[in-house]
């Protein structure tokens, strides 16, 4: 189903997570608002509260996630480089669809990164 992945930068890592615009298609309804609220689940199954808000003024709707997602970068040790995933998903079981969130520390050698990994 639909994912969104990016590799963090300095502000994502210390202020708000900048998200691609095409995210916004996978989130529930903004029912004409500038923000919405939604779980995401970890592979641990730790559940996280995110708010995804877009611009009140101007010609593009630059989406962040904001409220939830400090605590989750501390919590996390998130750095510069590494990698963040939002995805929506069914449950095998139930058929519901959720939200998951994972994260992937680089792999360097020798000074480059050649992969990532699940901390």
């Amino acid at each position: 189903m639909a994912s969104c992945s990016k590799i963090l930068t300095k502000t994502d890592t210390e202020k708000r997570l900048s998200v691609p615009i095409k995210f916004l298609e996978s989130l529930p309804p903004f029912k004409g608002g500038h923000a919405v609220f939604f779980q995401a689940t970890e592979e641990s199954g730790k559940v996280w509260t995110f708010q995804c808000s877009t611009r009140k003024k101007g010609r593009y709707q630059k989406p962040v996630l904001s409220r939830g997602w400090l605590a989750f970068a501390r919590k996390k040790k998130l750095e510069v480089g590494d990698k963040i995933e939002f995805y929506k998903a069914r449950d095998q079981e139930t058929e519901k669809p959720f939200y998951g969130v994972r994260v992937e520390r680089e792999i360097k050698l020798l000074g480059a990164v050649i992969g990532y990994m699940n901390p």
